[in-house]
């Protein structure tokens, strides 16, 4: 594996791997634990197109913790201001001797076209593109799965809300099934498109129907900044059908793990005492994030 562009495609002992060896990358740089020299000598670039806090913080840390050299890059400060091409600014970076890229675009495919453009030491790491996929993101989800459960086959998964515009939904739908998961989505029909069932996924619009057979609900959150309007009603409506709840939690089967990939709409997709509670892992989604993160760079800086 030279790059890192999706889950689609990996096998399950390739996901397996990358998920033992975040294991052992968890509290690395905490404490007392000592930071790690696996990317001595390496330059990281972080080369956002689109906002982001906990992906591109987490990455930057990561890289870091493993001794490499970070340079994060915006748009909004660059020569993409003035109008140089997305392939022109990489090559630019390229030549300043990086060895990694972590692309986040919004342009499906986009993490592709730089794997091919790029010299063949330089490694990509997709780190969201478009709608298409979110992989360490999908990975630290899959990761407080097996650690919080003990496992990932076998168990019943509800990916809950905006599945049309999720990256990350597409990304645990690979992972989770590889691994032997069985994954239902589940929103309103505006918000779930009719070709997701082609990936092997039961499609519901009803949560209340589903609860009572989800080991694990994935709450996502509603990308209002990619959608037309018009998806849903209102807020209010979408709460009131799809929202997590306390009331939801007395009726969802024992033991249910609740997760929700960051930024989260509190009151929306899910309420503050159900998202501070104890069956949720939010929090430790983000601290999976950060060991998964180094997982895949400390495993990319391996291939020759």
């Amino acid at each position: 594996m030279k790059h890192l562009l999706g889950l689609e495609g990996l096998s399950a002992a390739e996901l397996t791997r990358l998920l033992d060896s975040a294991e052992r990358f968890v509290g690395v740089g905490v404490g007392d634990v000592p930071k790690r020299d696996d990317l001595k000598g390496k330059v990281v670039v972080n080369l956002f197109y689109e906002s982001s806090t906990r992906t591109r913080v987490s990455f930057g840390l990561a890289a870091r913790r493993l001794g490499a050299d970070v340079l994060d890059f915006s748009p909004g400060g660059s020569s993409t201001s003035k109008g140089e091409t997305f392939i022109d600014t990489a090559k630019n970076i390229e030549a300043m001797g990086v060895d990694m890229v972590v692309v986040r675009h919004s342009s499906p495919g986009a993490p592709h076209v730089l794997a091919k453009h790029l010299l063949p030491h330089v490694r990509v790491i997709n780190a969201g593109d478009g709608a298409h996929e979110h992989p360490t993101q999908g990975l630290l989800d899959i990761m407080t799965i097996r650690k919080r459960l003990g496992r990932v086959a076998g168990l019943t998964v509800g990916l809950v809300g905006d599945i049309a515009h999720s990256r990350v939904a597409r990304s645990n739908i690979h992972g989770l099934k590889t691994l032997g998961a069985k994954v239902i989505v589940c929103g309103p029909t505006t918000l779930v498109p009719a070709e997701v069932s082609q990936l092997g996924v039961e499609v519901a619009h009803s949560l209340d129907e589903i609860l009572p057979r989800c080991d694990v609900l994935n709450l996502l959150r509603i990308q209002f900044e990619r959608q037309r309007s018009g998806l849903f009603p209102s807020i209010r409506e979408y709460r009131l059908l799809f929202g997590m709840d306390s009331d939801r939690m007395q009726r969802a089967k024992s033991g249910v793990l609740l997760l929700a990939p960051g930024p989260i709409n509190r009151g929306v997709e899910i309420t503050p005492d159900v998202a501070d509670g104890p069956s949720s892992a939010i929090l430790d989604q983000v601290t999976n994030g950060l060991a998964v993160r180094m997982a895949v760079l400390s495993e990319l800086a391996k291939v020759a």
